[in-house]
């Protein structure tokens, strides 16, 4: 095997996906923890203590608690290189965890044990569905009483559309929460509440003396008889059907208790894949090739507030990068020389001198970079294929408030644009700014940033448009447009209309049948 053959399969990354509050972002600094790479986690509603979650690093996120932006961590975990993308939860910022989705090569779904699956839950599923990636399971909030095991693994199957596999089972939950049986080791895990658990070997039928002496005895017949029904009437594990999304391995544990979350990863790392090739405008592009590539799937500005600095966060897909090397951008056909990049544990950073296909590296954009931009390192030029953009379904009209701080406002707004955070359109004649967003904590977060990076003060005007379509500049007349239908220009200069509601919609179809109407996201033609 390859240097480079070796350091491909030594990789694993992944995005942790859920819906909010479900205990994602606990998950991820426990994984942190057993990588070493942090000594205590802060808890996500520790506002009080002054500690706060490792992976929520915006000074909204810390005041909120949730997080609204995808952080970026990695550590060394048994001979494994992780790459974890710690995404948003909250809807309003699916946009960007859809980005960051098309970055990794597996999934972790986590389901809060007490809610089942959750709206966003199942957005986020459909997307990892889509790219046909591995999915793992973990049912967390065991500690607290919740859903009955076997209806949330029925829940999983009818609702996302998938076969799943228990890999341990749960004994007991809540207040009498005992531990889980773990089908893959045959071994019991005790919960004693502690963060230190007790490992007990078990064959599924048999009861020891020393099971006995864990576990309380009336959970122990109900405990063989759940076993022998997912046996018999359960789904078989099946390695490469697990490798294409087709069945999903689920887990059982408490992330904030820390139980459940190392059998986990352990199982993690064999079940998952190494970076696969990616699909791009000459074919197939393999991690194997020698010529180096990536693609740019986020870009985020002031990580830093006291160097006002620009990240673009590249994913890695072939070749090696080295710290210095020349790169081309397609796009531009400019060349650059890459000589600032950097490694993540969310915003703390360090200098990386060599990164390898599946490793997410940050490199400094002086604004030469857009979300979804191709760079490689060879003669060749060929480009990823595009990432998905989502169409706005909110929109306010924005302006500064001093005018004396428009300059601040124009740095700030196309930074910010720049990043994905919001969409700007501007009215072709009197060049009115409009902010597009997916919900409203978008314009929340906008303004908050705004303020506290740029120092400028936002006025907003509400709009009660709530679709967007893009039309081809020569089909646009007049007499189509009114109040209720706009004309404005994306940031490429792009002709839009925005509808006020699905009715003025569906009533503008029909007046002009011929006109193309797309979505940004689709590019085709709406039929429906």
């Amino acid at each position: 095997m390859s240097i480079q053959q070796e350091q491909v399969e030594s990789r694993r990354t992944f995005a942790i996906i859920s819906h909010p509050d479900a205990g994602k972002t606990t998950l991820t600094e426990k994984l942190l923890l057993l990588g070493g790479m942090i000594r205590s986690a802060g808890t996500v509603k520790g506002k009080k203590s002054g500690k706060f979650a490792t992976s929520d690093w915006m000074e909204i996120e810390k005041q909120r608690g949730i997080s609204v932006t995808s952080s970026v961590m990695q550590f060394s975990y048994r001979d494994h290189f992780i790459n974890i993308l710690d995404t948003p939860g909250h809807e309003d910022f699916s946009e960007d965890t859809y980005r960051t989705l098309t970055a990794v090569d597996s999934a972790v779904m986590v389901i809060d044990g007490t809610k089942g699956i959750e709206a966003q839950t199942l957005k986020l599923f459909k997307v990892c569905r889509m790219r046909g990636i591995p999915i793992l399971t973990f049912i967390n909030k065991l500690d607290r009483e919740g859903k009955d095991p076997l209806e949330l693994l029925e829940e999983i199957e009818e609702v996302l559309e998938i076969e799943s596999y228990p890999a341990t089972w749960p004994i007991g939950m809540g207040k009498a929460f005992q531990g889980t049986y773990d089908r893959f080791t045959k071994q019991v895990e005790v919960y004693r509440g502690n963060e230190e658990s007790v490992f007990i070997p078990f064959d599924g039928k048999t009861v020891t003396k020393e099971l006995e002496e864990h576990v309380r005895s009336e959970y122990l017949p109900g405990l063989i008889d759940e076993i022998s029904l997912l046996e018999e009437a359960g789904n078989e594990f099946d390695l490469e059907k697990v490798k294409r999304g087709e069945l999903t391995p689920v887990f059982f544990g408490s992330a904030i208790a820390n139980f459940g979350v190392q059998s986990f990863f352990n199982s993690f790392l064999p079940l998952t894949l190494p970076p696969q090739p990616r699909h791009a405008s000459k074919g197939e592009v393999s991690p194997l090739d020698d010529s180096f590539s990536g693609f740019i799937f986020k870009i985020q500005a002031n990580m830093n507030p006291a160097h006002r600095d620009r990240i673009a966060f590249v994913r890695v897909c072939s070749g090696v990068f080295e710290r210095g090397m020349t790169v081309t951008l397609p796009r531009t056909g400019r060349s650059m020389k890459l000589a600032q990049s950097h490694q993540f544990l969310a915003s703390s950073r360090e200098t990386v001198d060599k990164a390898f296909p599946g490793d997410i590296i940050g490199i400094y954009d002086s604004g030469n970079y857009q979300i979804g931009d191709t760079i490689i390192g060879g003669n060749e030029t060929f480009e990823f294929d595009e990432l998905p953009k989502f169409p706005p379904e909110m929109f306010r009209k924005v302006r500064v408030k001093n005018a004396m701080k428009h300059k601040h406002f124009e740095k700030g707004l196309t930074q910010l644009v720049q990043e994905g955070a919001v969409q700007l359109y501007k009215t072709p004649f009197f060049q009115d700014y409009i902010l597009g967003a997916v919900g409203e904590l978008q314009f929340q977060v906008f303004e908050h940033r705004m303020k506290g990076e740029y120092g400028v003060d936002l006025e907003f005007q509400y709009m009660n448009h709530h679709i967007a379509r893009w039309i081809p500049k020569e089909q646009i007349q007049d007499r189509m447009l009114d109040s209720r239908v706009l004309h404005v220009l994306d940031r490429d200069g792009h002709s839009v209309l925005l509808f006020e509601n699905d009715f003025v919609f569906r009533l503008f179809q029909d007046k002009y049948p011929d006109v193309t109407l797309t979505t940004s996201f689709e590019k085709k033609k709406e039929s429906e």
